[in-house]
């Protein structure tokens, strides 16, 4: 393990040691402090938020592109702040804060026994919205969670996701999507953040206007298992709430080659995530590159050359 590795995994340890801790106003104060801090510096993830949001907003000037990033990284050191301190909640306070709506498309599509698939952008506080299935509609739901190094960094957040009642399978091995689709046709919830996807696999879709690269995987699901294929989108309100919407499902199209149908299906999850992130783009946390043009250094922005994912 390399120093970096190591200081990487020690930290995020003292979060989940310390903060969660903390008084919660504590809490809230450290993390718009370290946002501030943060944005001041102006690194290559705040330029590459803001970079990505002058695609979201498309006539936004420096000023309100600074506005949007200063609270972008806010909304983003709450998540984390919330992450950290979500293992001692108490359903109580998991249930006080957050109020999602058109929940019934989720819970008929569970009660119809055939399996659901929820799809989320990197929107708010998506553990937070996993926390409130599990202890407020008893719903245990499996995801998929990237493989990060340190091999200690990733033992610490499929723990930290585990005692939230969830079920994590490693994004990498390839056996994954087997056992995804085995708990859809026992008539379960999966759970995916899908708004993001730089693999060979990965579907183009339109994403505000620009070409960009999303998982196939929900749709694929959908069509292997007969699951309900549900797009969801988060925001943040007045703390301590966050606020959600489930979006009507996604249905597989009558025709067409499963490319095809693959391809009009995740077209269909971009644009209900386009619609929550125009929304509150602020709490879109993408610091890292996502248009196929911006993967390419040579079409990136002037402003974002320096960036990297």
């Amino acid at each position: 393990m390399s120093v970096q590795e190591r200081l990487t995994d020690a930290l995020y340890g003292a979060g989940w040691g310390t903060v969660k801790k903390l008084p919660e106003p504590v809490a809230v104060r450290l993390g718009t402090t370290i946002a501030d801090v943060a944005w001041k510096q102006r690194g290559k993830g705040v330029l590459r938020l803001e970079s990505n949001y002058a695609r979201v907003v498309p006539d936004a000037g420096p000023e309100r592109l600074a506005e949007l990033s200063r609270a972008g990284m806010r909304s983003y050191l709450r998540y984390w702040m919330e992450s950290f301190r979500l293992p001692a909640w108490s359903p109580e306070r998991i249930a006080d804060a957050f109020t999602p709506k058109d929940l019934h498309h989720l819970t008929e599509g569970m009660a119809a026994g055939k399996g659901v698939i929820v799809a989320l952008p990197h929107l708010a506080n998506w553990d937070l919205a996993g926390a409130w299935l599990t202890t407020q509609l008893g719903m245990p739901f499996t995801t998929v969670a990237e493989r990060l190094k340190p091999e200690t960094l990733y033992d610490r957040f499929v723990a930290y996701r585990e005692g939230l009642g969830m079920e994590v399978l490693p994004h990498s091995g390839g056996s994954a999507f087997g056992t995804l689709a085995r708990r859809l046709r026992d008539g379960g919830l999966v759970c995916l953040v899908a708004d993001r996807d730089l693999s060979a696999s990965g579907v183009e879709v339109s994403f505000f206007g620009h070409a960009a690269r999303m998982p196939a995987g929900p749709a694929l699901l959908a069509q292997h298992t007969g699951a309900r294929l549900l797009p969801v989108t988060l925001w943040y309100d007045r703390p301590p709430m966050m606020q959600g919407r489930v979006h009507p499902p996604v249905e597989v199209p009558a025709s067409g080659t499963r490319a095809e149908k693959t391809s009009v299906m995740t077209q269909a999850l971009a644009d209900a995530f386009a619609t929550g992130i125009a929304e509150h783009p602020e709490d879109w946390h993408m610091l890292q590159r996502l248009w196929t043009e911006d993967l390419d250094p040579a079409h990136a922005p002037e402003r974002d050359r320096e960036g990297t994912a």
